[in-house]
């Protein structure tokens, strides 16, 4: 709830369509003929190759094509080959299967093209809700907005999530929450963009650590991949703030793994900005303990991390020390709004505390 001041948002909507539930994988035939497609080419990773093999077979004719070459951060060299593999196939629909990095290719195929996508997530990455995509060259990653590239049709399918190991799906989880968290404080935040952001906190900090008890876990893979979509929904109806930010140049520059990455930073930027967000903390403290909060926003997400034992610390994901000073300095080349006062200071010591997997400064 907004309190304090008089009430002043701007609300825009730009929804796809979304089919959720078990088994909804089955409706991909009559989602394509409902787009009107007749062409389809299914991007996906190496990892998901056999995935998109066995939806080309279950599709038949209208598939023109398997292209598993999508990967993290979506490199130039791989979206201008997925956009030559597209001309070739002359495909009318792109059709994305897997995580932030399949959709991610998409949309990078899409701003050129115009094509529409239909996306089918197997993680938790919330990529297919947003009309954001981004491509990396020479070490930095660059994102734009382009409302061609969100998805027409997602499919939400949680049994495709089953074969999601225990700790991907915490990090992939936490990576959900993330774009929730962000949403709350974020200055163009409106009443429907928190309570998405709310009740997507709320669902994901009760499944995630029911699927790393349970993998199997159906009902909680549900509740986890709901979550998730509505941390899609926050993340494409307001603007990214330093936690966004931090990560692409990480990501970018480091090679670092996204969900990782994610996860690491969140208690961090969290506590960063918590003097600049009193009343989107107090939120996202009672979304994260409903039976009362006893601790910071900031620390009970590191609590929840601790007890899925993600990975805590930039060093765990690859990172060298040395790059603390220049990530700090790269994030302060251009200026953004974010409800912490930034100073590279400031940035340096945050990055030295996720560097080494302390617990976030309150």
């Amino acid at each position: 709830m907004i309190q304090g001041r008089a009430l002043a948002f701007i609300f825009e909507s730009s929804p796809a369509r979304v089919v959720f539930g078990m088994g909804s994988l089955a409706r991909a035939s009559e989602e394509i003929d409902s787009l009107g497609a007749k062409r389809v080419l299914i991007l996906t990773t190496p990892g998901r190759q056999r995935l998109g093999d066995e939806m080309a077979t279950r599709l038949g004719a209208k598939v023109v094509g398997v292209f598993a070459h999508a990967v993290m951060h979506v490199p130039v060299e791989t979206a201008e080959a997925g956009r030559n593999a597209t001309a070739l196939a002359s495909a009318d629909l792109l059709m994305a299967i897997g995580g932030g990095s399949a959709v991610g290719l998409a949309k990078a195929i899409a701003a050129v093209t115009g094509l529409p996508i239909l996306a089918v997530p197997t993680t938790y990455s919330g990529s297919e809700m947003t009309s954001t995509w981004g491509l990396t060259e020479h070490g930095i990653k660059k994102t734009m907005r382009d409302h061609r590239v969100r998805p027409k049709t997602v499919l939400y399918d949680p049994l495709l999530t089953l074969s999601l190991p225990a700790k991907l799906s915490a990090t992939s989880g936490m990576n959900a929450m993330a774009h929730c968290v962000e949403a709350l404080y974020a200055y163009d935040a409106n009443p429907i963009s928190s309570l998405v952001a709310e009740e997507g906190i709320r669902s994901l900090a009760k499944a995630l650590p029911m699927v790393v008890r349970d993998p199997s876990d159906v009902e909680a893979r549900s509740l986890a991949l709901y979550g998730a979509w509505l941390g899609g929904i926050s993340l494409g109806a307001t603007t990214t703030a330093l936690h966004h930010k931090l990560c692409h140049v990480l990501g970018g520059a480091f090679d670092l793994p996204h969900s990782d990455t994610h996860t690491v930073l969140l208690p961090h930027v969290t506590a960063y900005n918590a003097a600049g967000a009193p009343q989107a903390m107090a939120r996202i403290g009672q979304a994260l303990s409903p039976n009362g909060v006893t601790q910071s926003a900031a620390r009970l997400l590191y609590d929840l991390e601790a007890s899925m034992k993600t990975p805590l610390s930039l060093e765990s994901l690859g990172m060298n020390r040395d790059g603390i000073d220049r990530a700090a300095a790269w994030v302060m080349e251009k200026p953004f709004h974010n409800p912490g006062a930034l100073t590279r200071e400031g940035l340096r010591a945050l990055l030295e505390d996720a560097f080494e997997g302390r617990p976030p400064r309150i």
